[in-house]
């Protein structure tokens, strides 16, 4: 290697940690409501006070990063938003989601979402809320752990067990509530089971007091990579509303589906977008004994 090549390299490798640092410096103050403070950004991501201070120059002169002039603090700037609108107009199931479930959320008043599995989490793209006082409290770009969620383990039955296990590499898994599947082998039969109903819950997994049914949404790919769910807090979960929940979010998908052009017919959507079929599968839900539930019955008793 010449002289040449070498420094090459050097500035090559300055480049790509540069490029790393200013990701990071996103993505952390994207994550604090309230603004981060200097210090608090070099002692979270490790970066020299002289680097950080040219690099939040940098992306305060393009308008990615605003500083409250008065608290000190670093947000997100114009800019940024900007940028992220633009992954909605790239990927277009996002629009043709939005008014699908608003007229879910218009039938049963309950919050209504969109989100897409990235690695071992799902992210939030899109989000309908009830006019509930009482309701699910989430933001659209929220990443969960996707074992913990109804939308997450929609998107993981798509998937082979190996391929869930690589995602999961470990033999536990993150506990958030006392329902949570908190083994990789629990999460395994999870999806076995959801992959025979056809549809996935959340059984107050992550956040307590939440039930909450999701199906995959097939938009041109073989393997669905969104699906959509509708959350209802327990007091107001009913097998009724949650039969009606259910054929609404099935009927959502495969218009979505059709909408984006997508030819991939999925029989048991098609049969869970009846009413009677899917009250059928909520009430065979609650009569399997599986699960700990939380929600009313139709005798106007909870299962527990």
């Amino acid at each position: 290697m010449t002289t040449s090549d070498t420094k090459d390299a050097g500035e090559a490798g300055r480049s790509v940690k540069s490029a790393e640092r200013v990701l990071d410096l996103l993505e952390t103050i994207g994550t604090m409501p309230g603004g981060a403070s200097f210090s608090g950004l070099s002692s979270e991501l490790a970066i020299p006070k002289s680097s950080l201070h040219a690099l939040l120059a940098v992306l305060l002169n393009r308008g990615y990063v605003d500083l409250d002039p008065v608290a000190r603090r670093y947000s997100l700037g114009i800019r940024a938003w900007e940028t992220g609108q633009a992954y909605q107009r790239h990927h277009s199931v996002i629009g043709l989601a939005e008014p699908v479930l608003a007229g879910i959320v218009a039938r049963v008043n309950e919050t209504a979402q969109l989100a897409r599995l990235v690695g071992a989490e799902n992210v939030y793209l899109v989000k309908v809320d009830s006019t509930h006082p009482l309701r699910l409290q989430s933001e659209v770009g929220t990443r969960l752990s996707a074992h913990a969620t109804g939308v997450g383990k929609a998107l993981l039955a798509q998937l082979g067990n190996e391929e869930v296990k690589a995602r999961f590499p470990g033999p536990d898994l993150p506990v958030y509530t006392a329902n949570t599947h908190g083994s990789t082998q629990a999460l395994l039969a999870e999806l076995a089971e959801t992959r025979l109903r056809g549809f996935a819950i959340d059984n107050e997994e992550y956040t307590p007091g939440v039930f909450c049914v999701a199906v995959p949404v097939h938009a041109g790919q073989d393997r669905a990579s969104n699906a959509i769910s509708v959350s209802v807090p327990v007091s107001r979960a009913t097998v009724p509303a949650l039969s009606e929940a259910l054929s609404l979010v099935a009927q959502g998908s495969l218009s979505i589906s059709q909408r984006s052009g997508s030819r991939r017919a999925d029989p048991r959507l098609s049969a869970l977008a009846d009413p009677a079929t899917a009250a059928e599968a909520i009430a065979a839900l609650v009569e399997s004994g599986r699960y700990r539930l939380g929600f009313a019955t139709g005798a106007g008793q909870a299962v527990r």
